[in-house]
């Protein structure tokens, strides 16, 4: 069914460090090309630069929630999913995010929740594979061409359906900081367009 329903988006962000996604997709929505509104974001790091430009952007509600806060596992999985339910978040964009979500909020929003890893999954995901351990993995395999991966999250990790890729070739003298830079230059442009194919598609529940 198309989401043809007046009342935009809401979407929430789980991000540990810049956050450069959510930013990107902040973007889109602010110039028109999304139907979305960012209305909230959480971080597991307190001194992420993604929590302070959530908290200066204005609009945005801004957390830290994290295990330091809340050490017991199943506390601090209610307590991000309190968060993104007060602030009423319809979609859930995971930003550079390096924690694992826990079940009460993969249950509360599943289908709804998206990631990007940068590699061509099924290639070079799951537990661990993360970050430069991605590039290094993706050079030392002598791959000729990588990229990135928006998809659905699900409780296996990296094993969520593919929504959409970008490609890039892999050199053969590339540094891992050439490699990531070069599959960086491509994930905003694709989360944002993934995103968009995905609102595209999707109703809110309870909607006519």
């Amino acid at each position: 069914m198309i989401n043809k329903e007046k009342v935009p988006t809401r979407l929430g962000f789980l991000a540990s460090h810049g956050g450069s996604g959510a930013r990107a997709i902040a973007a889109a929505c602010r110039s028109g090309e999304l139907a979305a509104v960012p209305v909230a974001l959480a971080s597991n790091n307190s001194r992420s630069s993604a929590l302070a430009w959530a908290r200066a952007e204005g609009g945005l509600a801004a957390a830290h929630l994290s295990s330091a806060r809340f050490p017991d596992p199943a506390e601090l999985d209610g307590a991000i999913l309190a968060f993104l339910q007060e602030n009423s978040v319809d979609v859930l964009v995971l930003s550079g995010y390096m924690k694992v979500l826990g079940p009460q909020v993969l249950e509360a929003y599943a289908g709804r929740v998206l990631n990007i890893h940068p590699s061509l999954l099924p290639n070079y995901g799951g537990p661990g594979m993360y970050g430069d351990r991605v590039h290094a993995a993706v050079i030392a395999a002598g791959e000729r061409e990588s990229g990135a991966t928006v998809h659905l999250v699900t409780a296996g990790v990296d094993e969520g359906p593919v929504l959409a890729q970008s490609n890039v070739p892999v050199l053969l003298t590339d540094s891992v900081e050439q490699l990531r830079a070069r599959v960086q230059a491509t994930e905003g442009p694709l989360y944002v367009r993934a995103l968009g194919r995905f609102l595209a598609g999707w109703t809110r529940p309870g909607a006519p």
